[in-house]
């Protein structure tokens, strides 16, 4: 009996843990980053000392509930770096990304860094970011991206991807390939094209990066 009370406890952590992080996902899902920790400990069915003692913070709530996003997220551009063709690398990016945040209203504020230390910048949006910067120079360089696209684009990018409301998720992921395919035409290099607007900077994601 002595050696099931320990078992029995680590269990029932382990239990309350994966609760939270489910209604997390779920609340800044639907709702995004700004729902209060009291609502997560309430959907989760769990006391909020037992929520502070799993996640002290909400940025360590956030950070542990996007970790899966995050890694998917790098094997993406790993992806699309790898692609001998740059331009098909970097259409596969735009798409799969926009498709990922689709889904994630609140991992998508997330990785633009709208919460302060949601997401490790260091670590996984920088690397992003840095990874997409130099796919999209070889892309110019093979003649198929437009000469006049900095990174800022991909941030209105997915700014504007996020604004895509539907009624069920899968709705919601078709108007986002939609809208993927429509910007990538927009940035395909073609003859004649007018300059765009000057670029305008919008969040911190692309803040000290090349542009």
């Amino acid at each position: 009996m002595t050696d099931d009370v320990p078992h029995s406890l680590r269990s029932d952590a382990l239990d309350n843990r994966e609760r939270i992080l489910d209604a997390a996902r779920a609340l800044f899902s639907a709702d995004g980053l700004d729902v209060p920790m009291r609502e997560i400990a309430r959907r989760a069915g769990v006391g909020p000392a037992t929520l502070y003692r799993r996640f002290p913070t909400k940025q360590a709530l956030v950070a542990e509930a996007f970790a899966d996003q995050l890694t998917a997220c790098r094997a993406i551009v790993d992806e699309g770096s790898a692609d001998p063709d740059p331009w098909r690398g970097l259409c596969l990016v735009i798409e799969r990304i926009c498709e990922l945040h689709a889904r994630d209203r609140g991992f998508t504020q997330a990785f633009l860094s709208s919460f302060p230390g949601a997401v490790d910048a260091a670590a996984s949006r920088e690397y992003t970011v840095t990874a997409v910067a130099s796919l999209a120079q070889r892309a110019k360089e093979a003649g198929r991206l437009r000469p006049d696209f900095v990174l800022d684009d991909l941030i209105v990018i997915l700014m504007a991807n996020q604004g895509i409301h539907a009624a069920s998720a899968g709705t919601q992921v078709a108007a986002s390939r939609r809208f993927a395919a429509l910007a990538i035409q927009a940035l395909e290099a073609r003859p004649g094209q007018a300059p765009l607007p000057p670029a305008v900077r919008l969040a911190s994601a692309v803040q000290a990066s090349p542009r």
